[in-house]
């Protein structure tokens, strides 16, 4: 059976702020359980104004506190900006706390601008490539360094007797091998990349898979952005406000507040600007609940994968809740 679960960005509206788009987003976790979707992801934006999701580990622990059993998870920490220990400790304490419902994703873009990257990274002297940080926080959360490691003796506390998922976010075989080399899970971001080498990419990692004490056998999962509504038609004025908040997010400017339907209908396009938005209508599934249900198993069925994540990043939280309500009631996922 086809698993389906949420990855939110805790967009704002026009005429919200930062605080309510956190409030909603944990309102979203909630209609995510009880519509049975398997897990709930929330992500890492910095600088970006329009985005509320800037600390997806503090969300988390909030998430996971307003919640029952659903699995709450980064998508992703950036990790790059970070000390493997210090991740492998903050994980580890989510999962103490709420044992068998933590999914730690991890991603190496910076998630902001330069001035971002410099902020996060202004005391290294070091840096260490992302596959050591990848093998080193694998070692910390299993409680199993390799006898010569220069951290031998350092254990990531506290001490617990579960593990939480560790999943590799990535939109190229780069990050595929990375995730197979340390059995770990791989999300493969279609929602970035559709026309890139994602098929190779998934094909590599189950090839060269390697059983750890995370996983046994390969995981993947495909994540992909999402417009759903009762009608098509209604699915096209909310996907045009998309189009129109996708472009300013790919410009040197992005936007504060997501934009309405009324300036998405109204919205004036470059030749360029319309061959970007036809482009980037290939990471997104959109229509009614039927359409999208048939798409998304298009979709699975071309990774060959049982789990799509959907991102739902939509104008206003009552069709972004609207949204995944539709789609779970077509899977039928309290079925």
């Amino acid at each position: 059976m086809l698993s389906l679960n949420v990855l939110d960005y805790s967009p704002i509206d026009i005429g919200s702020n930062g605080r309510e788009a956190l409030l909603q987003t944990t309102k979203l976790a909630q209609t995510a359980e009880e519509l049975g979707y398997k897990r709930f992801w929330v992500s890492e934006h910095h600088q970006l104004l329009g985005l509320a999701g800037s600390n997806p580990e503090m969300l988390m622990m909030h998430l996971a506190a307003s919640t029952k059993k659903i699995r709450i998870g980064s998508g992703g920490v950036m990790l790059p900006h970070y000390s493997s220990y210090k991740v492998a400790e903050n994980a580890k304490l989510l999962e103490a706390l709420y044992p068998n419902r933590i999914d730690l994703g991890l991603g190496r873009a910076p998630g902001g601008n330069r001035l971002v990257t410099i902020a996060l990274n202004e005391e290294k002297s070091q840096p260490l490539s992302y596959e050591q940080q990848i093998e080193d926080l694998k070692g910390f959360l299993t409680d199993q360094l390799p006898p010569n490691h220069r951290f031998n003796g350092l254990v990531a506390t506290p001490i617990i007797e579960t593990k939480p998922e560790m999943w590799i976010l990535g939109s190229s075989t780069g990050s595929s091998s990375i995730a197979a080399s340390n059995g770990a899970g791989f999300t493969f971001a279609h929602f970035i990349n559709p026309f890139g080498d994602g098929l190779e990419a998934v094909k590599e990692y189950r090839n060269n898979f390697i059983p750890s004490t995370i996983l046994e056998k390969p995981k993947v999962m495909v994540a992909v952005f999402a417009v759903i509504a009762e009608t098509n038609k209604q699915a096209e004025e909310l996907v045009k406000a998309f189009d129109l908040w996708l472009l300013r997010s790919e410009s040197a400017n992005p936007p504060v507040y997501y934009p309405t339907l009324t300036e998405a209908a109204e919205q004036k396009y470059g030749i360029y600007e319309q061959q970007r938005i036809a482009h980037n209508r290939n990471r997104v599934v959109w229509g009614d609940p039927k359409k999208v249900k048939e798409d998304i198993e298009a979709l699975a069925d071309l990774y060959d994968t049982n789990e799509i994540t959907i991102l739902p990043n939509i104008v206003g939280f009552k069709n972004r809740k609207k949204a995944i309500s539709l789609l779970a009631n077509e899977f039928g996922l309290k079925e």
